[in-house]
């Protein structure tokens, strides 16, 4: 008997996956951390950063390394939520009040710019004079 593809995804794998995206993210911000930042910072020295005069490796000393870091974090997020849905593990609210809650917003009417207007109702009782 064969698992099917569904039944085949164990904890262990999720895992797995989850430490291999870590480690490539992690190698990623060494190298412009460590590497382009001081290994490589007198080369990049050489290059100058347009409208500041600014060497490149100085820059990715100072600034580049963080940018790159919090680049890596948003890319980790995107990672983990597609293997979070891969796994059927991403947050979805099954409690019974968020699900209620969840469909009431969803039958609301809504109002002519598609929410709340200003008055903070769904269009109902608007002030006439305020749109003109």
């Amino acid at each position: 008997m064969t698992p099917s593809p569904a039944t085949d995804r164990t904890p262990r794998e999720y895992w797995r996956r989850n430490v291999r995206y870590v480690v490539v993210l992690l190698a990623v911000w060494f190298v412009v951390s460590y590497g382009a930042g001081i290994l490589f910072a007198g080369s990049l020295d050489e290059i100058r950063i347009p409208g500041t005069g600014f060497p490149l490796g100085f820059w990715f000393a100072q600034q580049g390394s963080i940018y790159v870091f919090v680049i890596l974090i948003f890319v980790y997020v995107v990672l983990m939520n597609r293997l979070d849905r891969g796994f059927g593990v991403d947050e979805v609210e099954t409690h019974p009040a968020s699900v209620a809650r969840r469909e009431a917003r969803r039958s609301r009417p809504k109002g002519p710019a598609g929410g709340r207007t200003a008055g903070g109702s769904d269009g109902g009782d608007a002030d006439p004079e305020a749109t003109s």
